[in-house]
């Protein structure tokens, strides 16, 4: 049923449980007036337009009995006035039912079905920043320990280009690799670096690398030629061993030290 306050003209919409069949003091949560509210059968009767009365029949005029006096009639006796209804807890404008709620005790910004809560969007973005600096911090230490993988567009060549009119000739013959007596890993190799030029060259560094059976470089290691200058037609010869190398080295590659 709809009510209306009285004071304001505030109406709220509320179930016909709510105020009951007798009626029952309710209290407007605008302007705080209270006053008591007819149940919904009393509010349909007034809302109903009263219907025509019937005209009265005409009763017969009395007669007088010559035998019998009238007997007196005894004073009604005196009836106690109407009991007003007991006085109940106002209901306040705060009414929450299942069936129906009061539309001033809701505001239309909080969030009911089918709505969700707003999500923590500062909460999202922290969480999402920790996640990115793990992934990147995970990163940098598998780059930093097995090394840029081989289809990175950015990683770093092996070995420099090739010198003008230096060849480098360390032919496969002239290498070798095997266990010591006492266990100890041994690669050798020798070679040599001539200018087929006719200028003055400058011999700049050699890088000798390891790699693996899946093609992983596992040991490398700088060489500094005897001589640093090449007169045209001149060549230098060099030979060079370490110890200790991993013993899953099965290839070797020599080229110029890239930089």
């Amino acid at each position: 049923m709809i009510i209306a306050c009285p004071a304001c003209s505030t109406r709220y919409a509320v179930p016909d449980s709510a105020i009951g069949v007798d009626g029952r003091t309710v209290r407007c949560a605008k302007c705080r007036h209270s006053w008591f509210q007819e149940g919904p059968e009393a509010v349909a009767r007034e809302a109903a337009p009263d219907p025509a009365p019937e005209p009265a029949p005409i009763a017969p005029p009395p007669v007088a009995d010559p035998v019998r006096s009238p007997e007196p009639v005894a004073d009604p006796e005196p009836q106690s006035p109407t009991a007003p209804p007991p006085r109940e807890r106002p209901i306040a404008a705060t009414y929450d039912d299942t069936a129906s709620n009061f539309a001033a005790t809701r505001s239309s910004f909080e969030h009911e079905p089918p709505f969700r809560p707003r999500r923590n969007l500062l909460k999202l973005y922290t969480m999402a920043a920790v996640a990115f600096a793990m992934i990147a911090l995970a990163a940098v230490g598998a780059v930093a320990w097995y090394g840029l993988p081989d289809w990175a567009p950015f990683s770093r060549q092996t070995f420099a280009e090739a010198r003008p009119d230096l060849v480098l000739e360390f032919p496969p013959n002239r290498q070798d690799r095997r266990t010591l007596p006492n266990g100890t890993e041994y690669f050798g190799a020798s070679g040599t670096v001539r200018n087929v030029g006719k200028e003055r060259r400058t011999v700049p560094p050699i890088l000798i690398v390891l790699r693996d059976g899946r093609d992983k470089i596992v040991y490398s290691w700088e060489v500094v030629a005897p001589k640093r200058q090449l007169a045209p037609g001149e060549s230098v010869t060099i030979n060079e061993a370490v110890t200790d190398v991993p013993r899953t080295a099965t290839v070797a590659e020599i080229g110029w030290k890239p930089g």
